[in-house]
């Protein structure tokens, strides 16, 4: 992959229906060298899909947290069950350090994030941050730089 690959990228991830026509004229290649380049990202697995990124309505208040929990091997399969069935749960890492797990939710509100932790508490111990921001978020498109 090389620069003109992510350029081509970075406007397919601004906007995955951007005519193969525009994309040629923004990185100055011939329409069907632009679709060949495309190609080969989605065979390398570079692309895997073109999504529907979804906003939160505006007039909806989110509490959104980190949630860092400690679970035995034994537990595992429980919280894979926990972690399926929750819907307030984004993402979950498996991780080092003192916890074994990182696990991003997002509630409602308080209460709901309580409940959900005091759920993790029956599986092992937690600790928890609740996100006021999101300063940075460069996403997956620069990782590919690395």
């Amino acid at each position: 992959m090389d620069d003109l690959d992510r350029k081509i990228l970075a406007l397919l991830v601004k906007n995955a229906r951007t005519p193969v026509k525009e994309i040629a004229e923004q990185v100055a290649l011939t329409s069907p060298a632009v679709s060949s380049r495309i190609h080969k990202l989605e065979a390398d697995g570079i692309i895997g899909g073109y999504t529907v990124t979804l906003n939160r309505p505006a007039d909806r208040l989110y509490v959104d947290a980190l949630i860092s929990l400690s679970v035995v091997p034994s537990r595992r399969e429980e919280l894979l069950d926990l972690l399926l069935n929750s819907r307030e749960v984004l993402q979950c890492y498996h991780v080092t350090g003192e916890y074994t797990f990182l696990i991003k939710v997002s509630c409602g509100s308080m209460p709901q994030l309580e409940h959900l932790i005091l759920k993790f508490q029956t599986l092992g111990s937690t600790s928890t941050q609740i996100i006021l921001s999101t300063p940075v978020n460069h996403g997956d498109l620069d990782a590919l730089q690395l």
